[in-house]
């Protein structure tokens, strides 16, 4: 599975959306392997970032009452809450965010840059253990997004 999520096989992506939709509802995480798992075999598959994309994003309500929804690139919603947390890494040598929200179990979607950056535009400040974070709303959890410039 590609970083933009597109998945091959054999070097070849694969077209057909209901094919990969049916490949998605069978994938595990197990450490930093991934499977395909159905009743009689279990298959290793690269994957070169996340197994998902979150490629839209729909906002209900403001403030401590907001609620994002996020749908991924095989049609899955889900919104962020305690059991699916926003996180953010950032690249040691570009400082670059790397954002990511978990859809199940231990399996994450990249957020689209246009996502990310929505994000970004709905970004509050809070103070955390004393210092100042950048971060976003959602079920009444707060998720920091990065640290605020000083």
């Amino acid at each position: 599975i590609a970083r933009d999520g597109t998945w091959f096989y054999m070097g070849t992506p694969i077209g057909r959306k209901p094919m990969v939709k049916l490949f998605s509802t069978i994938i595990r995480r197990d450490g930093d392997d991934y499977f395909l798992i159905t009743p009689v075999e279990k298959v290793g598959i690269t994957v070169d970032d996340a197994p998902f994309v979150a490629t839209l994003l729909t906002v209900e309500g403001e403030g401590e009452a907001q609620v994002l929804r996020f749908t991924n690139n095989v049609e899955d919603q889900f919104i962020a809450d305690k059991e699916h947390p926003i996180r953010v890494t950032f690249d040691e040598q570009t400082q670059e965010p790397a954002p990511y929200v978990l859809v199940r179990s231990n399996l994450e979607a990249l957020i689209h840059r246009n996502v990310f950056y929505q994000l970004v535009e709905l970004a509050v400040e809070r103070v955390i253990e004393g210092k100042a974070w950048l971060g976003v709303w959602s079920s009444g959890e707060f998720f920091p997004i990065a640290p605020q410039p000083e």
